[in-house]
């Protein structure tokens, strides 16, 4: 029997999840289905001749250098201490109102995900951080671990963002506008996370009592300390906005001031920088091996046909565009419920990207509402990274609990995607009005 292109894209799909579901990398799951789908759709030899030209002709795209250089800048930044100074910084201005502590978390959290572009570097740094202040003033431990962990998320929301950067160079956009499209999206979220603890904590005050008022001149203080990461940050984003830098120069001149930073501050050694550039190899050989293979799934799909089938049908409902818009988000949300936030955006992307062409939304946007989803699977049952990662650090807190904690911030982020569709120029105004 001779199985059409559709369904054999199909099958790749249902092998891709079996493999996955079996705990095989990813990036080897799809460079797998992706080679074996060629070579039933054109033949092994031209299987063959993707396997040898696709590692090395995807590995060395100049824009690719983007990733391992911000990665750098946050292994540097995160050794400098810079985490400290920004928790003392919010812990001085938030820390004496209700539920100011956590509060200071989240404004911390966003600062560090400014040099950071990850989510778990975000909250274990973080945590490790803010986690003992809040259990000192006897925070409840469901919303201390969930402030923690939600706040985490930012990392791939604010610029730099790694996922950013993956999802540019998958749908051929410009990582420029994707990392400032981020920006304002993320401080959004930041200011609804804040708003979501002030109400949670007004209605339950024992949740998370107010902590010491901090002096004036204690507040300067530690804002002077917190400035070189204003500095960082200033220098590198705002240098992409203003077309000063590319953002592989951004990448690079904002991991060289971190690095300074860390020099100047005598907190970096010979075995900690050794600990920072192993590190630094670890993550990207890791992103770099998803791509591989993404680059010979995605073209797998495409000539199997089978997202422009999908796309064409769900025109063809006459559904209106936002119903479809909500159905991808509500079967991305599930999928974030199963699966790391890589993986569902490399391993979709190929299918989701003709449909939302054909429904005429813009790319940049949706690359914005696509990360925050993710963001939402970082911190969804049962999977969600983010809070085993915080487990880590609070052994003692029943899981349950910190579940039970992030749900005020997971609707936090579902409120963030509703702004952003009734007005999204909150995440196209910056972009659309950076300097080529």
């Amino acid at each position: 029997m001779t199985l059409d292109r559709e369904t054999i894209g199909l099958i790749g799909i249902v092998a891709m999840l079996v493999l996955l579901a079996l705990r095989m990398p990813i990036g080897i799951a799809m460079l797998l289905v992706g080679i074996t789908g060629f070579a039933w759709l054109n033949g092994v030899p031209a299987a063959l001749s993707a396997l040898g030209n696709a590692p090395y002709s995807y590995s060395t795209i100049y824009d690719l250098a983007v990733i391992p250089l911000f990665v750098l800048m946050g292994n540097c930044a995160a050794v400098s201490g810079m985490s400290r100074d920004l928790y003392a910084a919010a812990y001085a201005w938030l820390g004496h109102l209700r539920g100011g502590l956590a509060s200071a978390t989240i404004a911390a959290c966003a600062g560090f995900a400014a040099v950071s572009g990850s989510s778990v570097a975000s909250a274990v740094t973080m945590g490790r951080v803010c986690l003992p202040e809040m259990k000192r003033y006897k925070y409840d431990d469901g919303l201390a671990a969930g402030t923690v962990a939600a706040g985490g998320t930012l990392g791939i929301l604010i610029p730099p963002s790694t996922a950013f950067v993956i999802y540019a160079i998958l749908t051929e956009q410009s990582i420029g506008k994707l990392l400032l499209a981020g920006f304002l999206p993320g401080l959004l979220l930041a200011a609804l996370f804040i708003a979501t603890i002030a109400i949670w904590t007004r209605l339950r005050p024992d949740l998370g009592p107010p902590g010491t008022r901090a002096s004036y001149d204690e507040r300067m203080r530690t804002a002077v300390q917190a400035g070189p990461m204003v500095v960082i940050v200033a220098v590198s984003i705002g240098g992409i906005y203003l077309g000063i830098f590319t953002p592989g120069e951004a990448a690079a001149v904002g991991a060289l001031l971190s690095f300074i930073l860390a020099f100047w501050r005598r907190t970096i050694t010979f075995e900690s920088l050794g600990s920072i550039l192993l590190e630094t190899v670890k993550t990207t050989a890791f992103v770099f091996l998803i791509l591989i293979g993404a680059f010979v799934f995605g073209p797998f799909l495409a000539l199997s046909g089978l997202p422009e089938q999908l796309a064409k049908w769900l025109i063809g409902l006459d559904l209106s565009r936002y119903i479809v818009l909500s159905i991808i988000i509500l079967i991305y949300i599930g999928l974030g419920m199963f699966l790391e936030g890589f993986s569902i955006l490399v391993l979709t992307l190929a299918i989701v990207i003709p449909i939302v062409e054909a429904l005429h939304f813009d790319l940049i946007w949706f690359g914005v509402i696509m990360v925050i989803v993710l963001e939402m699977g970082l911190i969804s049952p049962p999977v969600g990274i983010n809070v085993f990662v915080v487990k880590g650090l609070v052994p003692d807190t029943p899981i349950g609990d910190i579940f039970k904690g992030i749900l005020p911030f997971w609707l936090a982020m579902a409120m963030c995607i509703l702004l952003l569709i009734l007005f999204p120029q909150i995440a196209l105004m910056v972009p659309n009005t950076m300097i080529r």
